[in-house]
């Protein structure tokens, strides 16, 4: 029995648990960070994108994972800004991204539920179309690339940037939610 798929979906299960202990089924939660009001999920998930780069840095450095190893799929500069404006209009309008929304559903959350069968939609529709974005698509490929090597530093430095820049950005963020939540109240 081929226990990766097991795995996945527990895996799956436990971070769908988690979005929703932590209330990120909540389309105003998730709309929060755009508004200014609420930038728990941005601290959420840039503290957790912290974790990631520090847990990689030292399994690489106790020899458990080697770094050079990993898969980077190619960036297509074009297909990625325009999908990345489609999903964050999606976002913006439906409160929701793929990964809570199907934790909405789960909860039984209807606004949840119809953003989840307008992503199937736009998925079967992206699919049939294909053939005319291919060339789209595909065009501006950069290649794997890894922001290290474009910027020209070791992983551990830029780690280590990120660490300084999110500190005082949690902070002004709580400044910001604060402010929001003093003019809207």
């Amino acid at each position: 029995m081929e226990w990766n798929l097991v795995i996945a979906v527990l895996i799956g299960f436990a971070f769908g648990f988690i979005l929703e202990s932590s209330g990120f089924s909540s389309s105003r939660k998730l709309a929060g960070v755009f508004y200014g009001y609420d930038l728990v999920v941005l601290k959420v998930f840039f503290t957790a994108a912290i974790t990631a780069m520090l847990g990689l840095l030292y399994f690489d450095y106790l020899g458990w994972v080697d770094i050079s190893l990993i898969y980077v799929n190619p960036t297509f500069i074009y297909s990625t800004i325009t999908g990345g404006m489609i999903m964050g209009a999606g976002f913006i309008l439906g409160g929701y991204c793929p990964g809570t929304s199907f934790t909405g559903v789960a909860i039984g959350k209807i606004d949840a539920m119809i953003f989840t069968i307008g992503m199937f939609i736009g998925i079967l529709l992206f699919s049939e179309t294909f053939p005319w974005f291919e060339k789209f698509y595909y065009n501006g490929n950069l290649g794997p690339i890894k922001i290290t090597e474009t910027l020209g530093i070791s992983a551990p430095l830029f780690v280590l940037i990120v660490i300084i820049v999110a500190i005082p950005l949690f902070y002004f963020g709580s400044m910001i939610e604060k402010r929001v939540k003093k003019v809207n109240y």
